[in-house]
Order: C-alpha cells, then sequence, then structure tokens
C-alpha cells in the first residue's frame, strides 16, 4: 500500500509540474503558459521592479529606458523606451512572457508584440492593493510563488497599517504637480489619488475624466489647495512656481511639499513606501492648521 502510495505521489508531481499556469491580468484576460516563465521581457519601470519583488529578476533578459531600480536592473539589456521599442531585438532575446503597461502612445506598439505569439500579461495597477496582487500574479507564472506570496504579504501588512493610522484623519485638498511646463496633475484615475485617500487627502482635480490633465495656474488658484505636492526632477520648478502667490492656502500655511516621483508616480512596491511619505507630510499640514 506504502509503495501505491509513493508512486502515485511521484505521479501527481510530474502531473503537477506539467500543468499549464493560467492568472488574469489587469485586463481581467486569462494569460497561459505550458510552464513557468524563464525569458521574460519587463515593459515599464515598474514592471521590472514588480518582477524583482516576485523573485523574477533573474528572469528578467530585456527592459525599457528608466528601468533603473534595483542596482541588477541597470545590467539588463534595453530594448526601447515608451515610445519605441526594437521588435528585432526582442525576438532575438526568445522571451516565453511579455509584461507590458498600457500607455497614450502604446497601442500600435503592444498590437505588433501581439504578433509574436508570445503571451502578454498587462500591468496596471489602479489601486494600491494591486501592486501585491500583481507581484502574487507575477510569481505564479514565474514559479516563484513562495518568495512572491511572502513580499505580498509584507506590502499589504504596510499598506493596511497606513490605512489605519491615517484615512480617519481630517481631509487635507492636495495639488499634485507632475510637471510645471505644461503644468499637468494626475485625475482620481490614476493610483497616486488611491494613495492621497489612504492618508486622507482629496485631490482637487480627481473628477477630471483624463487621467494627466493639463492645468493653469489660475484653475489652481481658484481650488486654493491646502497642500501641493511636486516631485524632484532636474531642470524643474516644482513646488517653487507657487511660492509669490501669498494668498493662496497651500502658501500660507508652508504646506509646499516636494517628493520622490519614484516613489509615487511608478506602480511598483515602492509605491507604498511612497505613500508613507506622502501621508506623512499631511499630518505636517495639519499641525500648520494650528499653527
Amino acid at each position: 500500500m506504502n509503495k501505491l502510495l509513493c508512486m502515485m505521489a511521484v505521479a501527481s508531481a510530474v502531473t503537477s509540474a506539467h500543468a499549464a499556469i493560467t492568472v488574469l491580468d489587469d485586463d481581467g484576460k486569462p494569460v497561459t503558459l505550458q510552464k513557468p516563465a524563464q525569458r521574460v521581457i519587463a515593459m515599464a519601470p515598474h514592471v521590472t521592479e514588480l518582477l524583482f519583488a516576485a523573485g523574477g529578476g533573474d528572469k528578467i533578459v530585456g527592459t525599457v529606458t528608466y528601468s533603473d531600480y534595483p542596482e541588477a536592473a541597470k545590467k539588463i539589456p534595453n530594448i526601447g523606451d515608451n515610445r519605441q521599442v526594437d521588435m528585432e531585438r526582442i525576438a532575438a532575446l526568445k522571451p516565453d512572457l511579455i509584461v507590458i503597461w498600457m500607455h497614450g502612445s502604446s497601442e500600435r506598439q503592444i498590437d505588433t508584440l501581439r504578433q509574436l505569439g508570445i503571451p502578454l500579461f498587462h500591468s496596471e495597477p489602479k489601486k494600491l492593493a494591486d501592486i501585491p496582487d500583481n507581484i502574487q500574479r507575477m510569481g505564479q507564472l514565474l514559479g516563484t510563488e513562495a518568495v512572491a506570496s511572502k513580499v505580498a504579504t509584507e506590502w499589504r501588512d504596510k499598506l493596511a497599517a497606513l490605512t489605519a493610522q491615517y484615512s480617519r484623519r481630517a481631509p487635507v485638498r492636495i495639488f499634485y504637480q507632475v510637471w510645471d511646463k505644461p503644468l499637468y496633475t494626475l485625475s482620481g484615475s490614476h493610483i497616486v489619488s488611491d494613495a492621497m485617500r489612504v492618508c486622507g487627502g482629496v485631490n482637487i482635480f480627481g473628477g477630471m475624466k483624463i487621467t494627466a490633465p493639463v492645468v493653469d495656474i489660475e484653475g489652481v488658484l481658484r481650488e486654493d489647495p491646502e497642500a501641493v505636492f511636486a516631485t524632484a526632477e532636474k531642470n524643474y520648478g516644482g513646488v517653487n512656481l507657487w511660492r509669490p502667490y501669498k494668498t493662496m492656502l497651500a502658501v500660507k500655511n508652508d504646506n509646499l511639499f516636494t517628493v520622490d516621483g519614484h516613489l509615487l508616480n511608478r506602480s511598483g512596491p515602492r509605491m507604498i513606501q511612497g505613500t508613507a511619505v506622502l501621508c506623512e507630510k499631511l499630518e505636517l499640514a495639519r499641525q500648520h492648521r494650528k499653527n
């Protein structure tokens, strides 16, 4: 009987080893692999970070420009940027999985990728909770479930702690400045607005239909935000744009904040870390009310 049980266990293990892997991507579409992916191309910086977090950094054979975290990502061959990729090089790398990201100019590029017949997984976290979910599903596709599940749980716990700590705080109306020439922001459909929500913040342009709308100074002044956030980038004025507007509430209360765009503008694991920084800044804004 024991011998029979052993034979059945071995047969089951062999069957499992060859079982197809199917997960749903962020479009809700099934992505099926006959075996765990061994050669993966990451089509966005946040995707690269997610794959590393899922335990699959050594399986990435190609990335795009600005895929610079973690440090090991800088050594992976570059196959292009968010505007154009080298299709011949992608084919030559013989990937068995491509993790894509949809943006304004990517439709034609992704249609071409589909013609290669390689499975595509669309990664597009809309909420902070989607980030650990992405890690877990990528772990399934990579065959690194144990690592991915542990990491995903850690980030879920950190997010839950932030939500419990800050979500009931008094609301703070925020203008989030992505760039100043032109002046544009992010609407409620962008994951940054979910980070604000976790911290008890309210996006003053959350109701706009365009994900990254261009606004003007007059429009921001009319909304009179209590806090302004801008990212730290080279050749960029950032929050200094608002200092001359002394009657603006954010200026009067000294709530002009600069944050690391790599932590908040990329929907990878570090965005939850960036959300913690955002929450701390908003807590300062609340303290400034008392002063």
